[in-house]
């Protein structure tokens, strides 16, 4: 890694633009042990959105895919998303700096407003789609404790934004320690909610998904793409999670703590998901839940069990970038920043995306925004890797008035060019755009805007 070596008052200097939480992070401050970082993973994917995705293969009662297909679009889908991780989590693992400063490496100290909004903007609405779906369960477990003289969604949806807004408000140690937690009593339910699926719903779900025709065609790729859509708002900002991890892990051993506890929680939730619809007809997990378990007790219990996984998923996906993106463009210290983003939550109508008859929704909304971020990570990787080598000037990423200030317009442009490629068929837009924008980026690079400051320490510098 290059760095230029420079005093420490002008060190200094040139990061007092920012807030000291988008600082890098030295290795004292990280403090996160690969252990914890896998119990992270799981209590993300441990994820009632990705679970209302298992359940869109249902429709009309009857499976898109069967259980073989399905399957295999979520191992391939885990594949991809590991190995975007792995890769792209690499400069903010051994710098230690977040996502909207790696942004600047390529698009610039202003044309990263724009980028950054992309992923923080996606993140907000997914922290009001978690929310509303815990306030549902929330409402479902007031409803059985009071009898039914309780029966309001909205209230419980405006209490659960707050409780999230105390803790984030904790930082980074206090979400270790929440999804350590959760990840243990996640899995524990979800292995008691498959025995109760196996055990007596084995006829509607063998009938409606298990034999199902299904389909090997575009139903089959556009179920990845939603997939990968999912996590690409994460794996995009994946530096904002590596700088928090411990240093001296290899690039290999750092890539499983990306594939175990993803195929371990990712792939039962979604497997979990498609049983439940398939065995209710019902799409919104927090109401399908309940209904197939008798016992009133015990669906209580799942209610804050689904309160609970909402919490520990926001925790992760959907406060730290969106607070992060906020204290870039506003100077707000982080406390503020995550408050703010709890609030903008609260208004972003997700009762609108999730529907109890249908996921379509939210699978559009997922394959608009990952249109737009497929090329993001696209360019981010093809500047890191090919372009610079994995040779960047960190102290250039902090000096505002330095070679990287204003827009790059090659970037811009790639990710516009992307974008508009995976509108050609959204149902695979994330590829689609991911590969346009990569071969975009290099080509607008090498040939156009000649004198462009971009290019400084790129293969393209002359």
């Amino acid at each position: 890694m290059s760095v230029k070596s420079e005093s420490h008052d002008d060190k200094n200097a040139k990061l007092t633009a920012m807030d000291e939480s988008l600082h890098p992070k030295s290795v004292d401050d990280r403090t996160v042990k690969p252990r914890d970082y896998i119990f992270m993973w799981i209590g993300d994917g441990v994820n009632i959105g990705n679970m209302t995705l298992g359940a869109s293969v249902i429709v009309a009662g009857l499976a898109t895919l069967n259980i073989y297909q399905t399957i295999l679009a979520a191992l391939l889908a885990i594949g991809i998303i590991s190995t975007i991780f792995s890769l792209n989590d690499r400069l903010g693992y051994k710098t230690g700096i977040p996502y909207v400063v790696q942004l600047r490496m390529s698009f610039g100290t202003k044309g990263t407003v724009i980028s950054s909004l992309l992923r923080g903007i996606p993140a907000i609405v997914w922290y009001g789609i978690q929310s509303w779906i815990g306030g549902t369960a929330l409402n479902e477990f007031l409803k059985i404790v009071t009898n039914g003289s309780f029966d309001n969604v909205f209230v419980c949806f405006v209490a659960l934004q707050a409780i999230q807004i105390v803790i984030s408000l904790f930082g980074f140690h206090a979400i270790k320690w929440v999804e350590t937690l959760a990840s243990i009593i996640f899995m524990i339910g979800l292995i008691y909610v498959f025995g109760i699926l196996v055990t007596s719903y084995s006829t509607e779900i063998t009938q409606n998904w298990v034999r199902a025709e299904g389909s090997w065609g575009l139903p089959f790729f556009g179920l990845i793409m939603v997939f990968l859509g999912n996590y690409a708002g994460i794996f995009v900002s994946a530096a904002d999670y590596s700088r928090e991890l411990k240093t001296g892990i290899s690039d290999k051993k750092r890539g499983l703590l990306y594939f175990v506890p993803i195929t371990i929680s990712y792939g039962f939730v979604i497997v979990i998901g498609a049983m439940l619809a398939s065995a209710t007809g019902v799409t919104n997990p927090a109401i399908a839940l309940p209904m197939v378990i008798e016992n009133p007790y015990i669906s209580a219990g799942v209610s804050l069990f689904i309160v609970f996984t909402v919490i520990a998923t926001n925790m992760v996906a959907n406060v730290v970038p969106p607070a992060y993106v906020i204290t870039l463009l506003t100077g707000l210290k982080y406390r503020i920043s995550v408050t703010i983003t709890g609030l903008l939550a609260l208004c972003a109508f997700p009762w609108l995306l999730v529907q109890e008859s249908s996921a379509k929704g939210l699978n559009m909304f997922v394959l608009i925004y990952s249109a737009f971020l497929g090329p993001v990570v696209s360019i981010l990787l093809v500047e890191y890797y090919i372009l610079r080598k994995q040779k960047v000037n960190i102290s250039e990423l902090y000096n505002d008035q330095g070679a990287l200030a204003g827009y790059n317009p090659a970037a811009l442009l790639a990710m516009l060019i992307g974008a508009a490629a995976a509108f050609i068929e959204v149902d695979l837009a994330w590829i689609i755009g991911l590969v346009v924008a990569g071969i975009a980026y290099y080509l607008l690079s090498k040939y156009a805007f000649k004198n462009s400051a971009f290019k400084r320490g790129t293969i393209f510098e002359k």
